[in-house]
């Protein structure tokens, strides 16, 4: 069984660093472009401007050895166990953003708006968000 995580692309963000980056995408976080590496293009050739999908990332500058947070990072809130949060430090740190497609031409590139995702974060999927009536 392959158990390897392989990396289908990239962000380009104007977010440089965690302490610039916004806990969620919808705290004023900018928009952002994906950047789909070319072997896996093909799959991006449906997604439309206005598709609502949640992109799948890997917080490359996440604490892996995290297993208790302060929620938000707020300290006079008591210590919780990581998997009760939705901090980026964690053993195995996958990134979820719900983001709304602005363009996409098909071929890898997706413009989306408020990514909360630093520059250079690799992206390990994409999927779309369906209604109930649509599964």
């Amino acid at each position: 069984m392959n158990q390897a995580v392989k990396f289908i692309g990239k962000i380009e963000s104007s977010i440089k660093t965690i302490a610039e980056s916004p806990l969620q995408g919808n705290e004023n976080a900018p928009g952002a472009t994906i950047v789909i590496f070319h072997e896996f293009a093909e799959g991006t050739k449906d997604i439309k401007p206005g598709d609502e999908i949640i992109l799948l990332t890997w917080l490359h500058l996440a604490d892996r050895s995290t297993l208790t947070c302060y929620p938000r990072n707020n300290t006079s809130l008591p210590l919780t166990g990581v998997f009760s949060t939705r901090s980026p430090d964690r053993p195995n740190p996958i990134g979820m953003h719900p983001v709304k497609v602005i363009s996409a031409d098909g071929n890898g590139i997706i413009k989306v708006a408020g990514l909360e995702a630093i520059d250079k974060t690799p992206v390990i999927d994409i999927k779309p968000i369906v209604s109930r009536q649509g599964l």
